[in-house]
């Protein structure tokens, strides 16, 4: 068959790509047109995402993937939780806000003075997080924000992207169901808890499939980026929640399997047939996101590489000489191993002005040596993030009834070889890590199967013949189980109750 030209644009928390695909029947190429930051702006109210320049990089990176000749499809996914309020009119309300934000805190416990923990996890089966899109809402509610009053429709961030793209307004299924608004064995929003909330609803959409042609690139936006190659390109929803999008690109070996998309965050979890609410995955506080094909994402959040970037982010701006990635790594795995432990997910690494201080402060409150060099602060960081999926393996475990028997780790943290190997080390378990693109490779995979041209069951052997995988094998066990013994230890103390 013809060479096909697609288009990815994957939007992360911390940079956005346009990604050009192309496949010729058998084998599957990426070549990325375009990479920009995504940078939020703070204003003295609320921290925001700056969606209009990343429209504009949009077009940009569109404009150049077109040069290479006629584009087929384009499919756009992005980070969760996030989501932009239009009027009746169309037009965006106010810029959407961080979930980083602090508007949020305190929203949880007033939730659940209203709706039970126990009724909105059984309404949604979502893990619960302050961030989540229905803690925004209360958050604008609490507000009195007159936005709610005037909005007409809700769109997840892929969903205004595609507006913008096609005029068409529409929900994808993958990202609704990480608002923790959604009925998953309903299929539809859950408008009782909202209710019993105190939110209103009116603006909900109908939800979208995963692998629905929304419509062609509209004129408008044809002329403004001035190149034919986009005539005829059509706009797929594919799995527009990236998390779900790495899901579909990475090539599980067995039912046994599970997944770390290891990016700002780590999501541990596997594929299962069926949302899993049970008062065990209530208490192990997973989350059933949705995927592919009816499946769902049995997963957890964990905070990833958002501590490693915020460390550097405050280097810079303390006037440090910035070590790059590799430099920082390098230095990580000459220094001692151990020398402190932390919990990632400590909400004194949410959102802090300085992370170096915030770790520090943590291990002073828990008797632990503070890390002084970079290199020390990204090992105790990568060694407690592998600590955390040893956890959050076993939980998963007990909810599957099963072992895992690999563990797949992709995207950006599949290329940290350290992480890898301490992943292995920690959990004893193989992994094999890669694609890094499997966000961009999962997005064009559906867009393929959209198409026609493509079946979802030889989607895997594709990923396995067009992109490479690296192995570990756990090592340095025993060293890592009394590591682990201790990071459970320091888990009870009553100082992180600070």
């Amino acid at each position: 068959m013809a060479s096909r030209n697609m288009i990815a644009i994957d939007l992360g928390a911390e940079s956005g790509r346009v990604m050009l695909a192309q496949f010729d029947g058998q084998r599957l190429s990426l070549d990325q047109t375009h990479r920009f930051p995504n940078k939020p702006v703070r204003t003295p109210a609320h921290m925001h995402w700056n969606v209009l320049a990343l429209w504009d990089e949009i077009m940009i990176g569109l404009g150049r993937a077109a040069e290479h000749g006629h584009i087929a499809s384009i499919g756009i996914d992005t980070w969760a939780v996030d989501f932009a309020l239009l009027d009746a009119s169309g037009d965006m309300l106010a810029n959407p806000v961080c979930y980083r934000d602090p508007r949020t805190d305190g929203m949880m416990g007033m939730a659940f003075q209203r709706v039970s923990r126990e009724q909105i996890f059984d309404a949604t089966g979502i893990q619960f997080m302050p961030i989540n899109t229905l803690y925004q809402l209360m958050a604008m509610a609490e507000g009195k924000s007159p936005v709610l009053d005037v909005a007409r429709s809700l769109l997840m961030m892929p969903d205004v992207f595609n507006y913008w793209l096609t005029g068409v307004l529409a929900c994808e299924f993958t990202n609704a169901t990480s608002t923790q608004m959604f009925d998953p064995r309903r299929h539809d929003w859950a408008r009782d808890v909202l209710s019993g909330l105190g939110l209103p609803h009116h603006f909900l959409l109908s939800v979208t499939e995963p692998g629905s042609v929304l419509g062609t690139v509209s004129t408008q936006v044809q002329r403004l980026i001035g190149s034919r190659g986009l005539t005829h390109a059509r706009v797929i929803a594919p799995a527009t929640h990236d998390t779900a999008s790495a899901v579909a690109g990475t090539p599980l070996t067995s039912a046994r399997s599970a997944y770390i998309s290891s990016g700002t965050w780590s999501l541990l979890g596997a594929v299962a047939r069926q949302p899993v609410m049970t008062p065990e995955a209530l208490k192990f506080n997973f989350t059933n996101e949705g995927g592919l094909n009816g499946t769902f994402r049995l997963l957890k959040n964990i905070s990833g590489m958002w501590l490693v970037q915020e460390c550097r982010r405050a280097w810079q701006e303390h006037g440090h000489a910035l070590p790059d990635y590799a430099a920082l790594f390098a230095d990580a795995e000459r220094s001692s191993p151990f020398l402190a432990l932390v919990d990632p997910d400590d909400p004194s690494f949410a959102h802090p002005d300085d992370m170096p201080a915030a770790i520090c402060a943590f291990c002073v409150a828990t008797r632990q040596p503070p890390p002084e060099t970079p290199g020390q602060f990204a090992r105790l960081i990568l060694e407690s993030l592998a600590l955390k999926y040893r956890q959050v393996l076993g939980q998963l475990e007990s909810l599957l009834g099963s072992e895992v028997d690999v563990i797949h780790i992709v995207g950006g943290g599949s290329q940290n070889a350290l992480l890898c190997q301490f992943a292995a080390d920690a959990c004893n378990r193989p992994v094999a890590a890669g694609p890094v693109e499997a966000t961009a490779i999962g997005n064009v995979l559906v867009q393929l199967v959209a198409d026609g041209a493509l079946s979802l069951a030889d989607a895997g052997e594709v990923v396995r013949t067009s992109f490479g995988v690296q192995h570990y094998a756990p090592r340095d066990t025993g060293l890592w189980d009394e590591a682990y013994n201790r990071w459970q230890i320091l888990q009870s103390r009553p100082e992180r109750a600070r």
